[in-house]
């Protein structure tokens, strides 16, 4: 029932203080103004109506602003969803569009563990289904640059991938060789913390070799880890990440915190 003159910015409940930041399920709701993701979509999306208009004048404006101050760098984050297999030309498409590089700034590419969320309104069949969606184009641009020309010029501008997501879910935490492939993995139930980084993980490594081969830049596996949830997240990220984001939960676990540092 809000009209455009009840809306103020106590009403948008975005405020941030230092707690915002240390817990994800507090952050997410930050992140939805007045409780909804409406808005966010409207001001905050590279794919709504207006084509990520706005989202791309408030970048510009903020790379504009590193650039004259010539010693500051930024690494942004947009996302991948793995929903369908043109996200990637559409995400290449709007910042090729709107001429989103700088010598201030690169890009990493965010993957929100939401198997299950994309398996219950049957945007896939199984896991490999998300897999495929990430990382097929970009195995098919780094053959063939001609194939996907957007998303290769895209790609010189991206320094990484993260995945990211609530890690205080409750997960079965268990990953061995007895694990399903990911073909497999056709339940309901999302998959664990380490079985998302494990394979981000191998098919980056793959990836990267390929595209090494070809003298093309490489990516990095940078997760947000440790921020909450269960130690094994921390130990998956030390096996298998360049680096991690937050390690909150590193405070607690000495061993893992001389590992890390």
């Amino acid at each position: 029932n809000l009209t455009p003159y009840d809306l103020s910015v106590d009403m948008l409940d975005m405020h941030a203080d230092r707690n915002t930041f240390h817990r994800f399920d507090k952050f997410n709701a930050k992140y939805n103004p007045v409780g909804e993701s409406r808005l966010r979509e409207v001001f905050m999306k590279t794919d709504n109506y207006i084509g990520g208009l706005y989202f791309a004048k408030i970048i510009k404006e903020v790379c504009e602003d590193l650039e004259e101050s010539k010693y500051q760098n930024a690494e942004y984050r947009l996302s991948i969803y793995g929903r369908t297999l043109d996200e990637w030309d559409k995400l290449a498409k709007w910042a090729i569009k709107h001429q989103m590089y700088s010598d201030n700034v690169r890009w990493m590419i965010q993957m929100p563990r939401l198997y299950d969320v994309y398996y219950a309104n049957k945007m896939c069949k199984n896991f490999q289904d998300f897999i495929t969606n990430i990382f097929q184009p970009l195995f098919e641009v780094t053959n063939d640059p001609s194939s996907h020309p957007e998303l290769h010029a895209f790609l010189n501008h991206v320094s990484g991938f993260d995945s990211v997501d609530d890690e205080s879910k409750p997960e079965h935490l268990m990953l061995n060789k007895d694990s399903p492939l990911p073909a497999d993995w056709n339940v309901s139930e999302n998959p664990p913390y380490s079985y998302y980084l494990f394979y981000m993980f191998a098919n980056l490594v793959v990836l990267n070799n390929f595209r090494r081969e070809r003298g093309m830049c490489k990516f990095v596996l940078r997760p947000h880890c440790g921020e909450a949830g269960n130690v094994t997240h921390l130990v998956s990220g030390f096996l298998l990440a360049e680096s991690i984001s937050h390690g909150l939960v590193l405070r607690k676990v000495p061993v893992l915190q001389y590992l890390f540092y």
